[in-house]
């Protein structure tokens, strides 16, 4: 039954792929972390320039998936009402009798794009982050639960840091993935610039309905990892922590801080999203190493020594994944 799920799943990844081709260029590897998001019932932070099509992109899968969409463009000034929602005066047409209404805000969505999330004060953070870890919003000092599947997909600009609030490294821990988007290969920026002046773009519809995005969520939730998988993704985080007996030696010279344990729910989310979207009833290690940059780059906090020897986060992981062993295959 398991595996029958898988199939059809991957069968409406591979619809879903194809639809967003005849409107997004490039970025599959992309794409598939964010399908794995939305199907893990997560969010992502993205990070890149401006122009590469993040929000058309989060706009196009909103469209695929039958979700509720809503950006927040994040600035200085935007009060943690602006998003959650605020109270405002209503006039019964019958009576003519007025009363306060809750106006629900932009969180009220199934996939919210926040756009800049740090060019806004930790007051506006801190309530999308509470929108996030409980699904809900508290407004009027009334907590209001908010409508599944909710995801919140995040870009942060990683050039200009003047009139901008960095992301505490416990409101990071909430987002499973930090993708990291590049600038397009040649021949898909030539594609773009012939896509420009070729027309709007035609409707995409709908590749599955929100009540079958639910039950997915749900089964991902509901898979029992292998014994082996649970043992291999909790060894691997534990590699993160230069006090641990095995962690490389790295990991003990350059890293300060190592993922906590969200970071192997994360990766056990993620990998069993991953291998039903690639027609798979089991996770197994191909998929953590595939998983492994996204999941574990912004959850480790590194020492000025590796600033100094302008060592990264995924310089790391990839010291890290060689501990792992041998693949089986190619997945």
């Amino acid at each position: 039954m398991a595996t029958e799920s898988a199939a059809s799943l991957r069968s409406t990844a591979e619809r879903l792929t194809g639809r967003l081709k005849t409107r997004i260029v490039g970025l599959e590897d992309t794409i598939e972390l964010l399908a794995i998001t939305v199907l893990a019932g997560q969010h992502a932070l993205l990070e890149g320039v401006p122009g590469l099509a993040k929000t058309l992109l989060v706009q196009s899968l909103a469209e695929l998936m039958d979700l509720r969409f809503a950006r927040i463009q994040f600035t200085p000034d935007l009060m943690p009402a602006d998003i959650t929602g605020t109270e405002v005066i209503a006039e019964d047409a019958g009576t003519g009798l007025r009363e306060f209404r809750f106006l629900k805000g932009p969180l009220f969505a199934n996939l919210v794009l926040a756009d800049e999330i740090n060019r806004t004060p930790p007051k506006t953070q801190a309530a999308l982050m509470e929108a996030m870890e409980e699904r809900q919003v508290t407004a009027r000092g009334e907590r209001t639960p908010l409508e599944e599947p909710f995801s919140v997909l995040a870009t942060r600009n990683p050039i200009e840091q003047e009139g901008t609030y960095p992301l505490p490294a416990a409101q990071l821990d909430r987002f499973l993935f930090l993708l990291k988007l590049d600038y397009p290969a040649r021949a898909d920026e030539l594609k773009i610039l012939r896509r420009t002046t070729a027309g709007s773009h035609a409707a995409l519809g709908p590749v599955l309905t929100r009540e079958e995005l639910l039950a997915a969520i749900r089964e991902v939730r509901s898979t029992p990892l292998p014994e082996t998988v649970a043992r291999t993704i909790a060894e691997f985080v534990r590699k993160t922590r230069p006090a641990d007996a095995k962690a490389p030696e790295l990991v003990r010279q350059h890293v300060e801080l190592g993922a906590g344990p969200r970071a192997g729910q994360m990766l056990s989310l993620a990998m069993v999203a991953r291998a039903r979207l690639h027609g798979r009833a089991q996770p197994d290690v191909n998929d953590l190493r595939a998983l492994a940059h996204p999941v574990l780059r912004h959850r480790l906090i590194l020492k000025h020594s590796a600033v100094a020897e302008d060592i990264n986060a995924d310089a790391i992981i990839n010291t890290l994944l060689a501990t792992l062993p041998a693949p089986r295959g190619v997945r």
